[in-house]
């Protein structure tokens, strides 16, 4: 089915290449002391020079962010690889964060090494994700010199194909949930995951970009009819996810393994990764 977008759609500028999402002049001012008190807390925490850069991404850069519901997401890019003391550290701020200001619903942290962001393995993965969805809070943005970025099958593959290699241990997670804090917490995630897997599945025939999960399950529905109401719920479990206890078990048995073989006959298998240590 054509869900009838040209090759230049929304998220794309006039060469059909990805706009940078979110600015800072763009937080909710609710939000900016959420923010002010994330850099705080980094330098707290974080050794002199551990940190090179930092970023936000999602909703709060956005511009789009709910007080009570959103949650705060950042991304550390380190000197080198992240060891335990580093995620320590990243807990600890987000733990914090979370416990002081009742605008969010939660922080994320994400970490990674300058040169694994830089090399060619997260050429399509993590330093796209940087270059194009994340917006620098402190130190340089690492990702200025990199080639602008298409919404190419490559992309889609090196970012969303692997959810076959990850579903057996969302099975195995959701199967010791042990409370129903637990459990929507990781309804929340995994509904993010399958919208946005399902929206880059269909982004080249697209022909543009969107991180809003609603729209993304609107246009994914356009090419598969068939599924486009089990992503909706999954687009509505992603922002409310306690009003949907038994979600979790009917995402992983049908939509997930679904998504996931068609995610391989579409674009492929995401390059595997190494472990980290």
């Amino acid at each position: 089915m054509d869900g009838g977008r040209g090759p230049h759609g929304p998220g794309l500028d006039q060469d059909g290449c990805f706009v940078r999402e979110g600015d800072l002049d763009r937080v909710p001012a609710e939000f900016a002391p959420v923010v002010a008190e994330l850099t705080a807390r980094l330098t707290a925490r974080f050794p002199p020079g551990r940190v090179v850069s930092s970023y936000l991404y999602g909703s709060i850069p956005r511009g789009t962010a709910v007080p009570g519901v959103s949650d705060l997401d950042a991304l550390l890019v380190l000197r080198d690889e992240p060891g335990d003391a580093d995620r320590a550290a990243a807990r600890a701020v987000e733990a914090e964060l979370d416990a002081a200001f009742p605008q969010i619903d939660g922080a994320g942290i994400l970490l990674i090494g300058a040169d694994r962001l830089l090399g060619e393995q997260e050429r399509y993965d993590m330093a796209w994700f940087v270059a194009c969805l994340c917006t620098p809070l402190s130190g340089p943005d690492l990702t200025a010199g990199l080639p602008r970025y298409r919404p190419t099958s490559l992309l889609a593959r090196e970012t969303n194909g692997d959810l076959f290699r990850r579903l057996p241990g969302l099975r195995e997670r959701a199967a010791a949930v042990a409370s129903e804090e637990e459990r929507a917490r990781l309804t929340r995630g995994v509904a993010r995951n399958l919208v946005r897997t399902g929206f880059t599945l269909v982004m080249p025939r697209w022909g543009g970009w969107t991180s809003d999960l609603t729209e993304s399950a609107e246009v994914f529905g356009r090419y598969y009819p068939a599924h486009a109401e089990q992503m909706r719920a999954a687009a509505r479990a992603a922002r409310t996810p306690a009003a949907y206890p038994g979600l979790l078990t009917e995402l992983l048995s049908g939509l997930a393994p679904w998504l996931a073989e068609e995610y391989l006959a579409v674009h492929g298998a995401k390059t595997p990764r190494p472990q980290a240590p």
